[in-house]
């Protein structure tokens, strides 16, 4: 059996779940910041936080499989290999966007959300265009020249 395709495998398996819920959860954001009722602002609470905890982690397992690829490959294949080193920018943008979720979800728990739906609508489109660079860079693995 091949540990790399098994690894990498599980990278793109953890990277799905994982961003299901980053894609969804600021949609949940939209809504419950348009809610003024309290019993459907406790239920996206709960909802809210339920899968915030639930894909976090997916987003652990997604770095932990992706560092064990570039381990089989090599310290000298990632040295040149300058098209990973753009994605890690991008990747690490989307550890701080879901890290930035926690304090969001924070937020509405203790009712100081400040932010409109137009926010969440926005912001629940930012891990759209890192996921397009993301696997743009992984798939066509650019000669990037320094």
């Amino acid at each position: 059996m091949s540990w790399v395709l098994l690894f990498k495998a599980l990278h793109i398996f953890f990277m799905v779940a994982w961003f299901a819920g980053i894609f969804y959860l600021p949609r949940l954001f939209v809504y419950h910041a348009e809610t003024a009722e309290a019993a459907v602002s406790e239920q996206f609470k709960i909802m809210e936080r339920r899968l915030l905890y639930f894909v976090t982690p997916f987003a652990i397992l997604t770095i932990v499989f992706g560092l064990l690829v570039i381990m089989i490959y090599g310290r000298d294949w990632f040295r040149f290999s300058l098209w990973l080193h753009v994605k890690f920018v991008f990747v690490i943008l989307l550890y701080v966007y879901h890290g930035y979720c926690f304090k969001l979800l924070k937020d509405f728990k203790e009712n100081r959300n400040k932010r409109s739906s137009r926010f969440y609508r926005i912001f629940n489109e930012l891990p759209v265009l890192l996921l397009l660079a993301i696997v743009l860079l992984a798939v066509m693995k650019p000669v990037i020249a320094i």
